[in-house]
């Protein structure tokens, strides 16, 4: 499977914004995905992840309650709905799959990564 993330941009502290990653091939029923950032001089830290089918997701301490992970199978996409955001998500965004019923917060365990796409988010 091939993954591509997209919908960064630059917005104000407080604002929104939705990341996309669209996924090529009729098998990506069969992927979780997990969602990574990193931001400058930092190491690639796990933000969201949600199951193959959508019904298990898990996210990092720092974006519970203000992001929230969703797919559509039938549309090959999974989305990262960013509200209230902080300058502290300033970062690249990715995208990964594993073909497994389960996310992991662990970026070892994904053999499939897409293009980041860059949030900037301004005080």
């Amino acid at each position: 499977v091939q993954l591509q993330a997209f919908g960064g941009g630059l917005v104000q502290a407080g604002g929104s914004l939705r990341l996309s990653c669209a996924a090529s091939g009729r098998t990506f029923r069969d992927y979780a995905v997990g969602w990574f950032r990193q931001a400058p001089g930092k190491e690639r830290e796990f933000v969201a992840g949600i199951g193959r089918r959508g019904d298990i997701t898990g996210y990092a301490d720092s974006v519970k309650g203000r992001f929230t992970v969703s797919r559509v199978n039938s549309e090959n996409t999974v989305y990262l709905q960013m509200n209230s955001l902080k300058p502290e998500d300033t970062a690249d965004y990715y995208c990964a799959g594993k073909k497994s019923m389960w996310y992991s917060s662990q970026r070892s365990e994904y053999g499939y990564w897409g293009q980041g796409t860059q949030v900037t988010v301004s005080s």
